[in-house]
């Protein structure tokens, strides 16, 4: 009897050492499928090719891997780009948690191809800046705020809990005769402006309009122009033009800033 009790003491002993064991091997799989989760939502790399300059900066940005839930970005064309050249927008907005994701050309399509550098890490804020080289590319105003939207729209669908806001299309100044591209399109610039105001206020997404203080006030054939000395070629920014709009942006910074602070400190 007692023989028969030592035997079945030692099979529950075993089976016990096998359960476990199997519990152990769970776990390591479920680890395993965690790990491979998140080298999927992490290590995607652009398939998309553009200028020379665009692959250049899209293999920086993989290099740099400089993204998480804590930063804000500042996602655009050569507009957002440039501000390198004046200390960059950490200084510009004395915030050291924003990084520069602009590239000079850069457009719709080319912006929508590179969220997936962005989008997985969850980042706290994007500001987007996109649509005047869209318009370069001849295509009406409306045909641009489409092409803008189908990029907020990525936006809003890859990462919904990331705070965005639309900033206007900046103003020209066709007077620098530098951008054929763009001859005539000084006063489609606000109609594409209104339509992506119109659109943010359906859906509930800050729209940042940066057009009326880089322009002439009083009106007259140079109300949509944009100011001479804010610029160094009609189309980009000088220091002056970075800072005014360094200034708009100020506010909304902060209040990410703020958000995060609160949120750190509960």
């Amino acid at each position: 009897m007692k023989k028969n009790f030592r035997l079945l003491g030692v099979r529950c002993w075993v089976l016990g050492v096998r359960c476990w064991v199997l519990g152990v091997g769970c776990w390591m799989l479920g680890v395993g499928c965690w790990v491979l989760g998140v080298t999927n939502a992490t290590a995607q790399r652009v398939t998309y090719r553009s200028t020379q300059h665009y692959n250049e900066r899209v293999e920086l940005f993989e290099r740099l891997d400089d993204i998480d839930s804590t930063k804000i970005v500042m996602l655009g064309n050569s507009l957002t780009e440039n501000a390198i050249n004046f200390g960059d927008w950490k200084t510009l907005l004395r915030s050291p948690n924003v990084v520069n994701r602009g590239i000079s050309g850069d457009d719709a399509l080319g912006i929508t191809s590179r969220l997936v550098q962005i989008l997985p890490y969850k980042p706290k804020a994007i500001f987007l800046m996109c649509g005047t080289n869209d318009m370069s590319h001849h295509l009406t105003a409306e045909q641009v705020f489409y092409k803008v939207k189908g990029v907020i729209d990525s936006i809003r669908s890859g990462a919904p809990e990331t705070v965005l806001y639309v900033q206007s299309l900046l103003p020209i100044n066709e007077g620098f005769g530098r951008w054929k591209n763009l001859v005539g399109r000084t006063d489609d610039i606000p109609v594409t402006n209104d339509l992506l105001r119109q659109y943010c206020e359906e859906q509930g997404i800050q729209f940042i309009n940066i057009f009326p203080y880089l322009t002439a006030r009083g009106g007259g054939k140079a109300k949509n122009v944009l100011i001479r000395y804010l610029s160094v070629d009609g189309l980009h920014l000088s220091r002056p033009g970075y800072e005014i709009w360094a200034q708009h942006l100020q506010p909304y910074i902060d209040e990410v800033n703020w958000e995060e602070y609160l949120k750190k400190a509960q």
